[in-house]
């Protein structure tokens, strides 16, 4: 069974960390390698205009450029040289007959060289003899004069970037990363025991609201129940219809005391005990098929038409008492509350990591400033009617709970013609 993987705060701070410098570290290496070598290019390229110009004097000034290049020195061996006329025929070479080479205006360092004075291209294969050359290429008055290094071992280690610095740079980044992994472990365990500290303080917070909150909710009943069986025991001459009211009132008193205790009980739970509750296989069909037998079985005055809109079958990894729960206090909210009589249960999306599903009553709603409250303990739109109701004030609150607790998000929204929507998802998986 799939399961999110967890992973702790320093590990994703360290990741993050590691993941931006490598980032920075491949980009500055790459720039600087690409950088290294255009410059070593262009360095060797300054050499080979160097002796372009001072033959290309040579030939403009009409001397016997032959013995230019038979006498003096050059500056790499085999070097291949051309002397191109502007219209890019050939008319010196002195590796190649030149019967057998073609026009060459459209070579790339000599279209640029026609262009801007002068061009070189770092590897093109010779059409002439195909070989691998880098080019040179230098414009006088007259003529072009290029000259050409064939590719060899000891060309490439030229023209090879220094891959010390890579080594140096990456050997610097290894020590960075065994220094980031330290130093973010700690910071990130400095961190998760704040996290821990906040968290408990705001669990004792969110305690204490509670205990006061069921303090509050506790004293009407008490109160009331007190007062009855004050009543009843003072021996005042009552009739059998008023001892009855009495008796039913404790009852009921009493029956919503249950049901508070039973509800604070179930929330307890889901916060404190979350890994000891439960999971199994559970069908939300059949569950919402109960609500529907549940719903058939009320008054007139309480019964409500279920319209469902739920054409696949739905199997989450759950706790179906937590289920039933979100579903049940939809409906009881929407019977006691919504003076609607009309609920609806859709299945908007359904695959294989989650569903979600919509629960809508065409009741009254609630204004709008009211929303973003009504999952809070015990929040109530109207407290006097809820109070008369029975409500404890903690049904949608259990709701949200039960679906954190399976892994999902609720949300609630008037909807356009009247009523409450509440979308939900619930995760397939077992999420603890």
């Amino acid at each position: 069974m799939a399961s999110e993987i967890k992973m702790s705060y320093h590990k994703r701070l360290f990741l993050q960390l590691i993941a931006f410098s490598w980032a920075m570290v491949l980009c500055f290496v790459g720039f600087q390698y690409i950088r290294e070598k255009e410059y070593k290019s262009e360095f060797l390229n300054a050499q080979l205009q160097q002796y372009n110009r001072h033959l290309l004097d040579t030939v403009e000034e009409g001397l016997p450029y032959e013995d230019y290049i038979a006498t003096h020195d050059k500056p790499f061996d085999q070097l291949r040289i051309s002397i191109i006329a502007l219209s890019g025929a050939v008319v010196y070479d002195n590796a190649i007959p030149l019967d057998s080479l073609d026009n060459h205006r459209r070579r790339p360092e000599v279209a640029d060289a026609l262009a801007r004075g002068e061009g070189y291209n770092i590897s093109r294969q010779s059409t002439s003899d195909g070989r691998e050359y880098f080019y040179s290429a230098t414009r006088g008055e007259r003529v072009i004069v290029r000259t050409a290094i064939p590719y060899s071992s000891t060309l490439q280690d030229l023209l090879e970037a220094d891959w010390s610095f890579l080594v140096v740079m990456i050997s610097i980044t290894l020590i960075m990363s065994v220094v980031a992994y330290f130093t973010t472990r700690r910071l990130g365990k400095d961190i998760e025991r704040v996290n821990r500290y906040e968290a408990e303080q705001e669990r004792n917070r969110l305690k204490r609201q509670l205990t006061n909150n069921i303090n509050h909710e506790l004293k009407t009943p008490v109160a009331s129940i007190q007062v009855c069986l004050e009543t009843l025991l003072s021996g005042i001459n009552l009739s059998e219809e008023k001892r009855q009211e009495l008796i039913e009132r404790c009852y009921a008193h009493n029956d919503r005391l249950r049901r508070l205790l039973n509800d604070v009980s179930l929330i307890t739970r889901m916060e404190d005990g979350s890994a000891l509750i439960n999971r199994e296989r559970v069908v939300i069909n059949e569950i919402i098929d109960e609500v529907a037998e549940e719903l058939e079985m009320l008054p007139e005055d309480e019964h409500l038409t279920l319209h469902l809109d739920f054409n696949d079958d739905v199997i989450v990894e759950g706790n179906p008492s937590l289920l039933g729960s979100i579903f049940r206090n939809f409906t009881e909210n929407a019977i006691a509350y919504s003076e609607g009589r009309n609920i609806y249960i859709s299945l908007l999306d359904n695959n294989d990591r989650m569903c979600r599903i919509r629960f809508e009553d065409d009741g009254k709603g609630v204004e709008p400033e009211q929303l973003p409250h009504l999952f809070e303990r015990f929040y109530r739109v109207d407290k006097g009617r809820s109070r008369q109701k029975g409500g404890t004030g903690l049904g949608l609150a259990i709701v949200k709970h039960a679906v954190q607790f399976h892994g999902g998000t609720i949300t609630v929204t008037n909807r356009p013609n009247s009523g409450l929507r509440f979308d939900f998802t619930l995760s397939k998986h077992n999420i603890q």
